[in-house]
Parts: C-alpha cells; sequence; structure tokens
C-alpha cells in the first residue's frame, strides 16, 4: 500500500473540512464512516458551529484537540486555503478526497511540503472496510492495485 495512505489512515485523529449544514455531502458521510470506524473527527466548517450535533471549528488553527492530519472534502477551488492552513499549523498530512484535487492543488502541496494522498476514497481504506467498498478494494488488490 501507498506510504502516504498508510501514514494518514494509521492515525485516528483527524480534521475534516467539507461537511455541509445540510447534510447531503460526501463530508457529512466520511465524518459518520469515520466515526463509526474508531476514529476522531474534528469538523472543520468556516460558518457552521455545529454539524449533526458535533461541534465544529472555524478553521485548523482553532482545533482544540491535536489532530494528526485533515481530510479535505470540498471543492478544488475552497481547498487551497485549507491547505495553507494544514502547513501553517503543522499539519503535513493531507488527503485530498477525490474531486478536491488539482494540479495547481498538487503543486501546492508539494511546495508546502505536506504529505498528500489524492485520487483515492478514504472509504477504501480507512478500516474496516464496508459496503461496496470492500468489494471495490478485492477487485482492486486481485489486479495489483492496491
Amino acid at each position: 500500500m501507498n506510504p502516504s495512505i498508510e501514514n494518514f489512515i494509521s492515525n485516528k485523529r483527524i480534521a475534516l473540512a467539507g461537511a455541509s449544514r445540510s447534510g447531503q455531502k460526501f463530508g457529512n458521510i466520511a465524518y459518520k464512516e469515520l466515526k463509526a470506524r474508531g476514529y476522531e473527527v474534528a469538523l472543520v466548517h468556516p460558518q457552521a458551529t455545529e454539524i449533526d450535533g458535533a461541534l465544529c471549528y472555524p478553521n485548523l488553527a482553532a482545533v482544540r484537540d491535536k489532530v494528526d492530519g485533515v481530510l479535505v472534502c470540498l471543492p478544488a477551488n475552497q481547498a487551497r486555503q485549507v491547505l495553507h492552513e494544514a502547513s501553517g499549523n503543522g499539519l503535513h498530512k493531507v488527503w485530498l478526497q477525490q474531486g478536491a484535487e488539482t494540479p495547481e492543488l498538487l503543486t501546492l502541496g508539494r511546495e508546502l511540503g505536506l504529505d498528500l494522498v489524492t485520487g483515492k476514497c478514504i472509504l477504501m481504506y480507512a478500516q474496516p472496510v464496508r459496503s461496496f467498498h470492500w468489494c471495490h478494494r478485492a477487485v482492486m488488490k486481485l489486479m495489483g492495485q492496491l
């Protein structure tokens, strides 16, 4: 497995940027799934003070408890600020959820010295892998792509 993926998922305290107040975004699904898998997840949202009863922080600097990485489930045009915040707060493990990455963000991440995971769905790797993600993972393993 990719060392960046292993490094990210081995840490059980992460921040998540990209959950929505409507509850309709992938970030909300990821939040619930990661919590169910034993992760401590701090939600980061610039306007919301809580989502689904969970406290939200306006930015990474405001997160009270130490986190080891940040999962970014935002459109690419909003992810740039999170990469800068991560770097500025000593968070080098950053997972850009599928769809959040662009060539510009990848370049920025390298310039900031971030250990980026891109082009992958975290739910395919965070243990225990469940539902259809388990099937996708099994196929990837058989094809030597895991």
